[in-house]
């Protein structure tokens, strides 16, 4: 059976606690995800740098944009 989470806060949002120990955890286990592609393929992902020279800087901010709000999203739902 789930407990309902307590909602303390302004909104009926509850209060997050955030620690030194959760960002290292998390920059830890980013580099772990950053490590993989390399370790498993190293000459595709010197392919795929490579590829990123032909796009537009418009298209890269875009994308990059894309990656921030997915991951924004994902620590709404986590936390």
């Amino acid at each position: 059976m789930c407990a309902a989470r307590q909602t303390n806060g302004p909104a009926g949002v509850a209060p997050v606690s955030l620690s030194l120990s959760d960002l290292l955890a998390a920059l830890g286990l980013f580099f772990v995800f950053e490590g993989i592609a390399p370790f498993l393929n190293p000459r595709g992902v010197k392919r795929a740098f490579s590829k990123l020279l032909d796009i537009g800087d418009r298209e890269l901010r875009i994308a990059g944009l894309g990656s921030m709000l997915v991951g924004v999203v994902i620590l709404f739902l986590v936390r």
